[in-house]
């Protein structure tokens, strides 16, 4: 498997603007999709997944909540997972479906274990778009991204997920259903939950800062 080095990837509350794949998601005709045969799938190298989804998988784990120390070794496991159960995806789902619900665990069990030095160690690290050359455009999306993750933190595990793939990632409510393990009418009830939710607390946001 290739070596983790790859640099983080840039994050805002748009896709595009945090990964070099539009909406992180790359398809390759007769590879990706329900009812490709396991055998071909099988086959797919590692380092190809790892590049196609290195971003998806990092802004994941991150927004899914796991202490940024810690990414690198979250990030690490989920790979050693994909390399260790590719052989069983039965392209039920597409890739980035069955990834994502690989975050989620590796995350969730993150979360248990290292809950102590989540409480301890630093905010998420501040988020330089590149593409905003304007310093106050950059401090613009940097205060933009630090709310979203602020927001997102707020959101029990099972909202988060599906507010994620909803908003963030525009995956239809039967995408998500099959991500999080959950029928649709469930994600549909969660995800109205967590768009109420994270309304309030855009309302909260706006009658701080017109009190400054």
């Amino acid at each position: 498997m290739a070596s983790l080095v790859k640099p983080p990837p840039d994050d805002s509350i748009t896709e595009s603007e945090g990964s070099h794949h539009s909406r992180g998601e790359v398809v390759r005709p007769g590879v990706e999709g329900p009812g490709v045969p396991p055998a071909l799938l099988a086959r797919l190298e590692l380092e190809h997944i790892y590049d196609e989804y290195f971003d998806f998988v990092w802004r994941s784990l991150q927004r899914l909540g796991t202490t940024p120390s810690l990414l690198d070794d979250a990030l690490q496991d989920v790979f050693v997972v994909v390399h260790r159960r590719l052989s069983d995806f039965e392209g039920r789902s597409t890739l980035k479906t069955w990834l994502f619900g690989i975050c989620m665990r590796v995350a969730s069990d993150y979360g248990r274990r290292h809950k102590q030095q989540a409480l301890t160690t630093e905010p998420a690290a501040e988020v330089v778009d590149l593409g905003a050359r304007d310093p106050l455009e950059q401090a613009a999306r940097s205060e933009a991204v630090e709310f979203l993750y602020a927001q997102l933190a707020e959101l029990d595990e099972d909202k988060r997920a599906v507010f994620i793939l909803a908003e963030l990632e525009d995956m239809s409510c039967a995408e998500i259903a099959v991500a999080v393990g959950a029928n649709v009418n469930t994600v549909t009830s969660r995800l109205k939950a967590a768009r109420l939710a994270f309304e309030a607390g855009v309302r909260r946001y706006q009658a701080r800062d017109r009190r400054k």
